[in-house]
């Protein structure tokens, strides 16, 4: 008997410990607007969490809620709870820059900086003391173009302005710089939306393969990219999570009818 309830006990730990981000009874308001209501999801590890939604619903709010990005704004106003790994994320004592080496930020218009293709990625671990002298530091950068797909297009321009790249591989060097800090969670806010079809290709698969090493959100606007890519879905609509869940679940049997309208092409 014991051994049946340790059994269970250590299941429920693992549980536990594939769940990334536990968001609970969160809420925005900009000034007087209430543009998020009381959102409870639980983000698991190592996947890709698709927000999905018509535009102004609240997903971008609720993603920028998870590296404090809203702080920025001074009429934002955030209650409720965000735990990373069981950490309050707006724990008053908590060093912001540091959560946001934790979670990286990747947005919808790829925004390198002015700056080599080499300085770019070796920004933030320089800043966060990351790497020891310059080996340390071209093999983070090196690892982390790699990582990023983009190394074999750009080794041999590697002292070229970024901005100087395609928009998908300024995009893919973004997301070479947001995980060279070693983020355990990477945000993605419509990432593919200012890009072709095959720029946009190669991003998806880029966090398929990402997901084994990282948790990744992503908000888009296109439905058919969240079934390519997500795991799991999560569907808002006039600022409430409406549902979430298995993303071939919520695409085939949703169990609210304003997720069916969406889905189906009736109203967004």
């Amino acid at each position: 008997m014991d051994a049946l309830v340790d059994t269970e006990r250590n299941l429920t730990a693992a549980a536990a410990s594939q769940v990334k981000v536990v968001a609970r009874n969160v809420n925005v308001h900009y000034g007087d607007k209430h543009a998020l209501k009381d959102v409870s999801i639980d983000i698991p590890a190592n996947a890709v969490t698709a927000f999905i939604g018509p535009s102004g619903c609240g997903k971008s709010t609720f993603l920028r809620c998870i590296n404090r990005m809203n702080d920025t704004i001074p009429i934002a106003r955030v209650t409720g709870a965000i735990e990373i790994d069981g950490q309050d994320i707006y724990d008053r004592r908590l060093d912001v820059v540091q959560l946001r080496a934790r979670v990286g930020m990747v947005f919808q218009k790829p925004n390198p900086f002015p700056k080599s293709v080499y300085e770019n990625v070796a920004y933030g671990p320089r800043i966060h003391g990351m790497a020891g002298n310059k080996a340390d530091l071209d093999e983070v950068v090196i690892g982390s173009l790699k990582r990023a797909g983009l190394f074999e297009e750009v080794k041999d321009r590697l002292n070229d302005p970024g901005t100087g790249l395609s928009g998908g591989q300024q995009q893919r060097l973004c997301i070479a710089r947001a995980i060279a800090v070693g983020p355990e969670v990477i945000l993605m806010d419509e990432p593919c939306s200012a890009l072709d079809p095959i720029a946009t290709a190669k991003i998806e698969e880029l966090m398929d393969e990402l997901r084994e090493n990282f948790t990744i959100v992503i908000v888009t606007h296109s439905m058919q990219q969240a079934a390519r890519v997500s795991q799991r879905t999560a569907f808002f609509h006039l600022g409430v999570l409406v549902e979430e869940g298995p993303t071939e679940k919520i695409f085939t049997t949703p169990q609210d009818r304003r997720t069916q309208d969406y889905i189906t092409g009736r109203f967004g």
